[in-house]
Parts: C-alpha cells; structure tokens; sequence
C-alpha cells in the first residue's frame, strides 16, 4: 500500500511544522535562550504552538494511515486532510496568553478532534 494520501498531507504539515521549528529557532536566538522560554512570553507562546503541533499531527496521521490502509475513499481522506490543515493553522493563529479560550484556538482544537473521530468511526466500522 502506497499510502499517497497520507503521504501528500504528511509532507504539508511537516513543512509547517518545519516552519515552527524554525520561528521557534530563531527566537530562541534572538532572545539568547537555548533551553525552557527564559521568561520570555513570545518565545513561550512559540514554543507552545510549536509544541501542540507535535502532539497531535503525528497521532492523527497516524490515524490517517490506518483508514486508507482499510480502505477509506479518497474523497474522505482529503476532507480529513484538508480539515487537519485547516484546523492546525488556525490552532498555531488561536494560541495566545491574554485570550485562553480564543475561537480560533478552539476551532482548531475541534477540528483536529474531528480529524481523529473520523478515521476512528471507519476504522471501527471497517472491522465488521
């Protein structure tokens, strides 16, 4: 199995969380902190997004893998993708420290769940 599916998302979002990383390098140098935030509330908002991109792509890649390897169509893989992208994005826009419960982080927090209800709801239906 190819996986081409997940494998075209997987490349999107690694190249978004490359560019996390990155943001997150780069304050780190410009702050001169090479480990936790140093007190700098920038750096820690970054380190966050970063930080829940990391838990929860991979899952839900993860996830992603397993539902095409069973056989999910095409045309829900890619709403699923597509979601996930959507969702991460406005989640890394949505993470800020003077608004916890921002819509967008909520939105993207949603979104990612559904991401991971839907492949759970095929893959537990697949199994007959």
């Amino acid at each position: 199995m190819a996986f081409q599916v997940t494998a075209f998302y997987a490349s999107i979002l690694a190249i978004a969380g490359i560019i996390l990383s990155i943001i997150v390098s780069t304050k780190r140098g410009k702050v001169g902190v090479a480990i936790m935030d140093g007190g700098n509330p920038d750096l820690a908002i970054w380190i966050r997004r970063h930080g829940n991109f990391v838990e929860n792509v991979p899952f839900v890649l993860l996830m992603m893998a397993l539902a095409e390897a069973r056989g999910m169509p095409a045309t829900w893989m890619h709403v699923i993708g597509i979601l996930l992208i959507v969702s991460r994005l406005i989640h890394v826009f949505g993470v800020n420290a003077d608004q916890p419960a921002n819509p967008l982080r909520v939105a993207g927090a949603v979104g990612t769940h559904l991401c991971i209800l839907g492949c759970v709801v095929f893959l537990l239906r697949s199994l007959h």
